[in-house]
Formats: C-alpha cells, structure tokens, sequence
C-alpha cells in the first residue's frame, strides 16, 4: 500500500496524485516493479522502516508491506 505523508497527515495518493501529470490513469503513482516511477528512493535510516519515495511534486511517498 502506498501513503502520502505531509508533516503529521497521512493522506492516500488518490487524493494527491489526480493532478499530476506523471499519475497512472487512474490517478495513482506510477509503481512499477517494485519501484517508484514518478520518484527517487530516499535512503533507509533504519531497517524497520518503510521504503520511501519523493515524489517530482515534492511529497513524500511511502511503501507500506
């Protein structure tokens, strides 16, 4: 599942992503194999933590498994 994180909101990439012209669609992000399309991967600080993704908006995305 991918989430949209502002400061302290959660948001879904539906509610982000219908305006970008780099969306799916269906207006999601572009997630191909496992790996942002419409992004770059932001370095892991710890393990545990999910993968995260800045978007060519400025969000950040994360991958939550």
């Amino acid at each position: 599942m991918l989430i949209i994180l502002m400061d302290d909101q959660i948001f879904d990439p539906e509610q982000v992503c219908q305006s970008c012209v780099l969306a799916s669609n269906s207006g999601e992000p572009r997630w191909h194999g496992g790996q942002l399309v419409c992004g770059q991967a932001i370095r892991k600080f710890a393990e545990q933590r999910s993968e995260q993704y800045e978007c060519v908006m400025g969000f950040r995305i994360a991958h939550i498994k």
